[in-house]
């Protein structure tokens, strides 16, 4: 949810009698401000000062204070359920301003992966046996042979290896726009940069309470990464449950027919025979397809004007 939605949750989390407290400044603001005077009767010091380290109220310049959001204090707090909240002239009522709060919600259980998700990562996993184990390589290079053995017959080989990284970044782009979630994992991301900033803050202050409870928070938020990571990872295991037949065929093909198809001229390194070792290990074959793979990838998302990274902005 909102920042200062948040900041609220986060209070009360802390002290369940923040609530009241909050109840009480909204019900005493006018136009969105109040101030301390309004509020003393029923508000302790400490608790005031809670309020505005955490920017749920900013002072202003005439000795009083602005609430943050109201309508998003009011739907966390719950007093705004018949009412609606003033803000500056406007206002809104808590059933739009709850709603607003829902939108940005993080809901960890929409992270979960599906059926279908751990299926593909299971069979990704089973396809890099063929690698090392030359008969599941066979069996899976001589089913797409079928398809591809025509375009290998048609063209050199580093033009197949052009088309495959094309057809291979464009179904991986499509995969990723579909199934990464961007809006959320910058979502998780602006969660751990306000804890970030927090922090910062009570370090120029030298408010060791504070830096404990954001060692909790930061404690509690490791699980975010988690649900990053999840976010990230779903669409690379349907990325290699499609790529890794591609590359035993790619592989199958140069061990079954050693020098028949041709070399490579590598710019600053000259002529290589496919199989042959460019940055150490890594043979010529795999140089070309990632260079190529990763220029039409990126020509494929600026063109489609597609989104692979969270917007924090």
């Amino acid at each position: 949810m909102a920042r200062t939605a948040e900041r609220v949750e986060s209070l009360i989390d802390e002290d369940p009698e923040m609530r009241d407290a909050l109840q009480t400044v909204l019900d005493r603001a006018e136009g969105g401000r109040v101030t301390w005077e309004a509020v003393s009767d029923d508000l302790t010091t400490g608790q005031w000062s809670r309020l505005i380290q955490e920017r749920v109220l900013e002072k202003t310049g005439d000795g009083g204070c602005e609430v943050n959001d109201p309508g998003d204090v009011a739907a966390v707090v719950g007093g705004a359920s018949a009412a609606s909240v003033t803000d500056g002239g406007t206002t809104t009522s808590a059933s739009s301003a709850s709603s607003a709060s829902s939108d940005v919600d993080i809901d960890d259980e929409d992270s979960s992966w599906s059926v279908y998700d751990k299926m593909a990562a299971v069979g990704a996993l089973g396809l890099f046996a063929g690698y090392s184990l030359p008969n599941v390589r066979n069996t899976i290079a001589s089913v797409l042979d079928i398809g591809l053995g025509p375009l290998e017959a048609a063209l050199p080989f580093y033009a197949v290896i052009l088309v495959l990284s094309l057809f291979t970044g464009l179904y991986s782009t499509i995969l990723q726009d579909n199934l990464m979630d961007t809006s959320k994992m910058a979502k998780y991301q602006e969660r751990l940069q306000e804890i970030q900033e927090r922090e910062k803050e009570a370090r120029e202050r030298d408010d060791e309470e504070e830096l404990d409870r954001i060692q909790e928070e930061k404690m509690e938020a490791m699980g975010d990464n988690l649900g990053m990571f999840k976010e990230q990872f779903r669409p690379m295991v349907w990325i290699m449950l499609f790529t890794i037949p591609v590359f035993l065929w790619m592989y199958w093909m140069i061990l079954e027919h050693p020098g028949e198809l041709g070399t490579m001229v590598i710019p600053l390194v000259g002529e290589r025979e496919w199989t042959a070792g460019v940055a150490g290990p890594i043979q010529v074959w795999i140089v070309w397809y990632f260079l190529c793979s990763m220029g039409f990838t990126q020509v494929i998302r600026k063109t489609f004007n597609i989104q692979t990274t969270p917007d924090t902005s």
